[in-house]
């Protein structure tokens, strides 16, 4: 692929993305056709339990996550479970210095 292919198709993966990420927001999934990526974000996002007040504040941290991971290179889109890992590592880090 070209770099100007590249690029393209991370926006299109990151107007998916997004896309599929308000379809979560709102609770009501809208279509039924979706990529690979696509499905693993699913199955992912419903193992992962998530405080119910902080849950909306995570989700906006996780959604920025992405689309700065999509601008930087390839994706496809890091997993929930994967981002809150992340999350737990840097705080744990952060609290042992």
């Amino acid at each position: 692929m070209t770099s100007t292919d590249d690029i393209e198709q991370r926006e299109l993966m990151l107007n998916r993305f997004k896309r599929l990420f308000n379809e979560l927001m709102r609770g009501e999934i809208a279509r039924n056709n979706f990529a690979a990526w696509e499905i693993d974000i699913l199955i992912d996002f419903n193992a992962c339990e998530l405080p119910t007040r902080r849950r909306v504040e995570i989700l906006r941290q996780y959604q920025r996550a992405v689309e700065r991971q999509l601008d930087a290179g390839p994706g496809p889109p890091m997993l929930l479970s994967h981002f809150l890992a992340l999350r737990e590592r840097r705080r744990a880090a952060e609290s042992t210095e």
